[in-house]
């Protein structure tokens, strides 16, 4: 029988884990949410409640932060892409293993998901050059920085792991702790996705055209369809619409359509302007479906299949991805009104494996969604200034703003990782040394800082860690650790890890890495000490399942962002994702008993 206050924070977290994976909540709004429901309910002191915003697995992450963005604003990874852009052109397996190789090294030193961004562009420019489907060079990409991810501390989930440690007066974990494991999973899953793994990958048409600007055109057009939805509508002298500006006639906004071109005796207006006048006459190049553009009739218009091309159109397109923690996930172009802001137009969107061609503008953004712009490259550099959005075109990349400051940025991560391995100081330390310095050497400004850190990550994971101390002053922990002694005791020392981490690696496809060790690492690392096991290897282990997120797109950020460039359906990341979550679980075992003695 319950006792009320373990009653009381069953139903708390009950709730929270029902609006996260509703996924109509923000997890970090859920977060909040929690931190309120423990305050009031009296389940914790308010000191207690907000101890996560000072606790050293927060400063941690900060630290991270700061450190990848240092390394990105003086152009370190920039240049690392470009590199990988000259060698990396060549047959589909060497280009498969340089950016899952690329990927799982990057992740060594930073963020996953900004590894993943930094090399998403290279990748589908490469892939375009060299003639390989994009679509062959993502998942294993994506799949990389995860793999990378276990061989490092600076995980999100490792990090958390070895706190976890140090609140249940343990020693914490370091980067020596989860090289040797995770390396050996890195070898493993990149072996296996050379050899076996990238002939499961899908191959979709409509890519690896030429990294020409007409080339790349070219491909877009072919990847969004759009000569499906291509429209001439001609207007006749008595048409409603004559004499009428653009942003006037509600063409784009009564119908939810596009004006790609307006051809004028023998010129052709490109993307026109919202305010060109539409002159009797004049052919209309629509974009858009049938029934959109049949009202037309009604205005006066003679609406005809169009029967241009790509190269006839000439059309300068631009691909565009909306990351992970955007600002832009649940508005619309028109909410923050896009086009009068970039002076871009959105003319299709890729969504798991579709493409829409009508009402872009109104449609709610996603995490992951591919945006096809249409529009000239300086003002496509403006676009790739904002950090809501991931310009894939190299050809509009923008300069880094600290350039000359590139061998201090690449010496201070250098030493900050040599140091969380060799020094005995405190690895929160050293990484808020490392961090400071970034910004004291001029690799960083003090407001990019502040701005380079994703404040929904650290809130989420500040408002989650309270959990902890509120399961174990209701009883709900001991409650929940007699459980897994009862669930594991029957089993011995080697098969009690592999149990945990499948029920850990479950529980990571749904709630993510970031969410799963704050509810799952104390409980196991209490259990792992009642049973005589090394809560050591127990955190290398929860952590490791954290990361070990392949078998659907949902199950982490970075594979979300693969989706709309690489044309991928949920389908795909599980073909793949298999063999990579046994292998994972093999090198894991592995691990264990060749580097912590586990029997």
């Amino acid at each position: 029988m319950l006792t009320p206050p373990e009653l009381l924070l069953c139903i708390i977290l009950g709730i929270a884990l029902l609006l996260l994976i509703s996924n109509r909540v923000r997890p970090d709004w859920v977060a909040m949410l929690v931190l309120l429901g423990l305050g009031f309910g009296g389940l914790l002191t308010p000191d207690a409640v907000f101890a996560g915003f000072s606790s050293s697995t927060i400063i941690t992450i900060i630290s991270l932060f700061i450190l990848t963005e240092g390394l990105e604003n003086t152009g370190v990874i920039q240049r690392l892409a470009n590199r990988i852009r000259l060698i990396g052109r060549g047959s589909e397996v060497r280009l498969i293993a340089l950016f899952m190789g690329s990927g799982a090294l990057l992740s060594l030193v930073m963020n996953n998901i900004a590894a993943a961004a930094v090399l998403l562009p290279a990748a589908v420019q490469v892939g375009r050059d060299s003639r390989v489907p994009v679509s062959k060079l993502l998942i294993p990409l994506s799949f990389g920085t995860m793999v990378g991810g276990m061989a490092t501390y600076f995980t999100t989930a490792n990090i958390i792991m070895s706190g976890l440690l140090l609140d249940q007066g343990q020693r914490g974990l370091g980067m020596i702790d989860f090289l040797p494991t995770g390396g050996l999973i890195v070898t493993l899953t990149l072996l296996y996705m050379v050899l076996i793994g990238r002939r499961l990958l899908p191959h979709h048409d409509g890519e690896g055209q030429p990294l020409t600007a007409r080339g790349i055109s070219r491909s877009l057009f072919a990847t969004y369809q759009l000569d499906e939805r291509l429209w001439q509508v001609t207007i006749p002298p008595g048409s409603r619409l004559v004499n009428t500006a653009l942003s006037h006639s509600r063409i784009g906004e009564a119908l939810g359509v596009t004006v790609l071109a307006i051809r004028r005796g023998g010129r052709v207006l490109m993307m026109p302007s919202p305010i060109e006048i539409i002159n009797s006459q004049d052919r209309l190049l629509i974009l858009g479906r049938r029934d959109r553009v049949e009202p037309l009739q009604e205005w006066g218009a003679q609406v005809e299949v169009a029967t241009e091309s790509a190269d006839a159109l000439a059309l300068d397109l631009t691909e565009v991805i909306i990351p992970p923690r955007s600002n832009m996930i649940g508005k619309t172009l028109k909410d923050v009104g896009f086009r009068g802001r970039f002076g871009l137009t959105a003319i299709a969107l890729w969504r798991t494996g579709c493409s829409y061609r009508t009402d872009v503008g109104t449609m709610a953004l996603e995490e992951g969604d591919a945006l096809l712009m249409a529009g000239s490259a300086n003002r496509i550099r403006e676009l790739a200034q904002d950090r809501d959005y991931l310009v894939l075109q190299s050809s509009h990349a923008t300069q880094p703003p600290a350039p000359g400051r590139a061998p201090a940025a690449l010496l201070i991560v250098l030493a900050t990782l040599l140091l969380t391995i060799l020094s005995p100081l405190p690895t929160t330390l050293v990484m808020w040394a490392g961090a400071t310095a970034m910004i004291a050497t001029g690799c960083l400004k003090l407001d990019d800082a502040y701005r380079a850190v994703e404040w929904r990550v650290i809130f989420l994971i500040a408002g989650i860690i309270p959990v902890s101390a509120a399961m174990t002053q209701s009883g709900l922990s001991g409650r929940l650790e007699s459980l897994m002694l009862d669930w594991l005791t029957p089993f011995s020392g080697l098969s009690i890890y592999v149990g945990v981490y499948l029920f850990t690696m479950l529980l990571a496809q749904v709630l993510g890495g970031q969410i799963t060790p704050l509810i799952v690492g104390a409980v196991a690392i209490t259990s792992a000490v009642s049973l005589g096991l090394d809560p050591r290897a127990m955190a290398v282990t929860v952590a490791i399942a954290c990361s070990t997120a392949f078998l659907t797109p949902l199950s982490h950020a970075v594979n979300i962002l693969m989706m709309g460039p690489g044309g991928y359906r949920v389908g795909d990341f599980t073909r793949v994702g298999i063999g990579m979550t046994l292998l994972s679980l093999i090198g894991l075992v592995a691990g264990l008993m060749l580097f912590w003695g586990v029997r």
